[in-house]
């Protein structure tokens, strides 16, 4: 088995090597392992365009619905420690009344 890293772009774990760095046969990416670039890090923003990192305290901007409840998480709602992920509700969480949620950056706001 080798010792090489992963597709960054489609996790495949067939790479091989290649006069610049590495390269990766399913998806054609060729990318150079020392070379630890700002653009593969994840970067979220609220709705005001601040830049949100894990562990800040984030405030809700309006009501957001719950599916499966009849509650909905109200405007102005304080979410403290939130932890970012990958995906299109990128804002994971634990609200209080409510526990773990999973949020969409562009409803919120920094507090």
């Amino acid at each position: 088995m080798s010792d090489l890293t992963p597709c960054p772009q489609c996790k495949s774990t067939f790479t091989y090597e290649i006069e610049t760095g590495l390269a990766c046969p399913e998806c054609g990416h060729e990318w150079n392992p020392a070379d630890n670039s700002a653009e593969d890090a994840l970067v979220v923003k609220d709705s005001n365009g601040n830049i949100l990192q894990n562990g800040d305290t984030v405030v809700t901007i309006k009501n957001l619905p719950v599916r499966g409840s009849s509650q909905s998480i109200k405007a102005g709602t304080k979410v403290k420690n939130i932890r970012l992920v990958d995906g299109d509700h990128n804002i994971d969480c634990k609200i209080d009344g409510f526990g773990a949620m999973a949020l969409k950056s562009e409803f919120v706001k920094k507090a």
